[in-house]
């Protein structure tokens, strides 16, 4: 059953991209999109041969299959309900972390090998997003080890009790600076705009202009793995509601949809930032990590109010 969570979040995966779409084209008077219209991209995309210029190394060509192994890797730590990740171990939320910091350097090195000036800006500004976005990460995720004393996400979770108005509190900012963060790792809207076309303001898009066929599905498709493995994070803050394993799995696909409603309606009324105003929407998130973390405090008696 230790594989369980890897199957559910590649279930997930398959429509989470597709209710986006609907729900921006609902909130926006257009007609809805087929929600498996994204798998239907991906699988067209995943059947071509991918491309290389003569001017990349091999760098270039493995990038996309180390970013989508990172991923992979990533979500094998995590847990579900009462079982434990495949790779669960003790100190298991930093390994999450940097695994997925070794997809993101590999991406970042192969927009780099192409020698295009485009996707150096873009790889410039995908490094700089994901320094300022890690302090908040690890400031939550530490402040759940320290308020629970565990160091793995299996631990963790299952140690977690919302009985009172601060955990309460805490869960709350929480699940926000996660669906924050997994916009600003997902590049999307305010940090950044998947459909834009225009060069100067492109961020990961301008990244992976080169890469074609497979390699490209792996790249579109890792994004939808992401948005579920976060998904899957918010969900098991909702671990300790005792509920039949075929519901619990029920209400995890509804978190994951109103997960995903969430986002497109985020993205439909929210405004991309301005460029040079990037860095203070992320380190938002590290403010409110902070409150996480003194939070976290208050609840071990070790700072009263």
């Amino acid at each position: 059953m230790q594989i369980l969570t890897l199957v559910l979040i590649l279930l997930a995966s398959l429509f989470f991209i597709g209710v986006i779409n609907q729900t921006k084209s609902f909130v926006s008077g257009r007609k809805s999109p087929n929600p498996w219209q994204p798998l239907k991209d991906w699988w067209r995309l995943a059947r071509k041969s991918s491309i290389y210029s003569r001017d990349t190394s091999f760098i270039f060509q493995i990038a996309p299959t180390i970013s989508f192994a990172s991923i992979l890797c990533a979500i094998l730590v995590i847990p579900f309900d009462n079982h434990k990740g495949l790779l669960s171990f003790e100190g298991d939320f930093v390994f999450f972390a940097y695994i997925l910091a070794t997809g993101k350097f590999f991406l970042i090195l192969g927009a780099l090998d192409t020698g295009s000036s485009f996707e150096g800006m873009g790889a410039n500004r995908e490094a700089l997003y994901s320094l300022l976005v890690e302090p908040a990460l690890f400031i939550l995720l530490g402040s759940l080890a320290m308020v629970t004393d565990h160091s793995s996400f299996y631990d963790i979770f299952t140690a977690m009790h919302f009985n009172t108005s601060v955990s309460f509190l805490i869960g709350g900012l929480s699940a926000y600076v996660l669906v924050q963060v997994a916009m600003i790792e997902n590049s999307r809207l305010p940090i950044d705009d998947p459909k834009t076309h225009l060069e100067l303001t492109m961020v990961h898009e301008v990244m992976v202009l080169d890469h074609s066929g497979f390699d490209l599905a792996m790249l579109q498709y890792a994004n939808a793995l992401k948005f579920s493995m976060y998904g899957m994070l918010i969900f098991n803050f909702l671990h300790n509601i005792e509920l039949w394993l075929p519901f619990k799995i029920l209400m995890y696909f509804g978190v994951q949809y109103v997960f995903a409603v969430l986002i497109g309606l985020l993205e439909s009324f929210r405004a991309r930032a301005a460029m040079q105003r990037n860095p203070e929407v992320i380190f938002v998130l590290t403010a409110m990590s902070i409150l996480i973390f003194f939070g976290a405090l208050i609840l071990m008696n070790k700072f009263s109010i």
